[in-house]
């Protein structure tokens, strides 16, 4: 029985060129988030009591029991599913509304956003994510390693940027600054942000 299923990417796979290419796409969501898709399927299997839960309340309890390969699997699972949703053709740039209001109130200005998010990210050493998340009523810039997620910390996730290697390397190489700088200039999508706050 098939519990999770690699969902298709809400945009053509060139849609994003040249900011990320379709090439890259096919990788990151042909390979590598449908590998952890099927790896969480086989693992489930083993685990029948948490199959009726969410797929958020799996990533929970899969942490919380310390079910290391399913946690990894599908953590990774679901930050994927939430960074195709953090990208849009159309995106980038500074927001409006009610999220750039909030961005202002607890950052000081996007500027300031912009550049802790680009600083926050680098700083994630080896494999991770980066984060803008809601902690009570304030918004905050998280990294995580591996497939840790904010949710296991009682935290929302607003949007998300990858930033393992294979989200970025056939496009930028090794430069994770340019790679974060582009996914804020250009991807990043405020109206799939705008829905979470």
């Amino acid at each position: 029985m098939t519990i999770f299923i690699l969902p298709e990417l809400p945009f053509q796979k060139d849609a994003l060129e040249p900011h990320m290419s379709a090439n890259s796409l096919d990788f990151h969501h042909g390979k590598h988030h449908n590998a952890y898709v099927v790896k969480a399927n086989e693992l489930i299997e083993e685990k029948p009591e948490l199959k009726n839960l969410s797929l958020e309340e799996i990533v929970i309890e899969a942490e919380k029991q310390n079910m290391e390969a399913l946690f990894n699997n599908i953590g990774q699972h679901f930050n994927h599913s939430f960074f195709w949703n953090s990208l849009s053709p159309n995106g980038g740039g500074r927001p409006n509304g009610e999220i750039l209001g909030k961005i202002n109130e607890d950052f000081g200005s996007f500027e300031n956003f912009r550049e802790e998010f680009i600083n926050t990210g680098i700083g994630q050493f080896g494999s991770g994510w980066v984060w803008l998340v809601e902690n009570g009523k304030k918004l905050e810039i998280v990294k995580t390693a591996n497939a840790k997620t904010p949710i296991t910390d009682g935290k929302k996730p607003i949007i998300v940027c990858d930033v393992w290697e294979h989200a970025y390397y056939l496009d930028f190489q090794n430069r994770r600054p340019d790679f974060l700088a582009s996914f804020l200039d250009n991807l990043v999508n405020w109206e799939f942000a705008k829905q979470n706050l």
